[in-house]
């Protein structure tokens, strides 16, 4: 079987790209190409195979939260001699105007989820954290049960809860 998503490479056409976010459409046609070399960032991208047109795209790097800034029912289950907590960062979530309507986000999220996931057995992660940028993407995030990490902008998914999505 197919995976949904896969890894951002040259063949793909990414200059048709256009998610109405400029700060997203920009991303992906000018640095994620970049970021990939320097590993930075990993980027995942859902290609139409009809036209080869990019529908969507994610990106996935390693963070860290600041135990103080988790909130006092979860962070009384951590250990004090952390700082910080290691989480996976889901960076940027996009899908082009011209899929819109088709739950492609979700989908893309459940995708991250679950690549987040798999890869939490090998390297650990507490949680996958977002940054949303706008209050819209913050809705679409709060929908799906991240919650708002007290003094910062930044939401998070606990990696408990998403394993159980996927056992």
């Amino acid at each position: 079987m197919k995976a949904f998503s896969e890894p951002l490479n040259s063949a793909h056409i990414k200059a048709d790209f256009s998610c109405g976010k400029e700060l997203l459409d920009r991303y992906l046609h000018e640095q994620a190409g970049q970021d990939i070399k320097r590993k930075l960032a990993a980027c995942f991208v859902v290609q139409d195979e009809a036209n080869n047109l990019i529908k969507g795209y994610y990106t996935l790097s390693n963070s860290s939260i600041p135990l103080d800034g988790i909130p006092g029912e979860l962070q009384k289950k951590l250990p004090r001699t952390y700082k910080a907590i290691p989480a996976t960062l889901l960076g940027r979530l996009a899908v082009d105007k011209r899929y819109h309507g088709q739950a492609l986000g979700k989908l893309l999220l459940i995708d991250a989820l679950k690549r987040s996931s798999e890869m939490s057995e090998a390297i650990g992660s507490f949680a996958v954290v977002v940054d949303p940028l706008d209050p819209d993407a913050e809705r679409f995030y709060k929908k799906y049960g991240f919650i708002k990490l007290p003094d910062s902008g930044k939401m998070f998914l606990p990696m408990r809860t998403i394993n159980q999505l996927f056992q």
